[in-house]
């Protein structure tokens, strides 16, 4: 069976490559893009992906409700400040992982907190570009036994 998944990024992801290179490296979402078309490809028959970035919380809160069979999130500053988003995430009963290109627990202590995370199947931070992936397989993979 293959899945529809939503790659979805919030707020200021599409800045990627060039905002502080040093937290969130040099690479864009382009480049996310087309290493995770590379995975598509090679799990063909298994997933289908779709990607968006907004930085309008009502679009991407949108975007969201479209019919997904999962969602790998990076909801960007939304994580730490919009009870929109959880409620949206908790009314759809979606299944998600959360993602983040930092590592999160060493950061400033607002970035700690995730309104999002009690809905979430999993969460990843601190791989880079990387935990994408891992997200997103295992999101595959909790579909596949559910």
């Amino acid at each position: 069976m293959v899945r529809n998944i939503l790659i979805a990024n919030g707020v200021n992801l599409d800045l990627l490559g060039r905002r502080e290179p040093s937290v969130y490296g040099r690479h864009d979402l382009e480049f996310l893009e087309q290493t995770l078309r590379t995975y598509e490809k090679e799990q063909a028959g298994r997933v289908s992906l779709s990607f968006y970035q907004s930085n309008e919380e009502a679009a991407f809160l949108g975007k969201l409700s479209e019919g997904w069979d999962g969602i790998v999130l990076n909801p960007g500053a939304w994580t730490h400040t919009s009870l929109a988003l959880a409620d949206r995430l908790a009314g759809l009963s979606v299944p998600f992982v959360e993602v983040h290109i930092s590592n999160l627990a060493p950061r400033e202590s607002f970035r700690q907190h995730s309104y999002c995370a009690p809905y979430a199947w999993g969460i990843v931070s601190g791989f880079g570009l990387v935990g994408y992936r891992v997200a997103l397989e295992g999101l595959l993979l909790k579909l596949e036994a559910v």
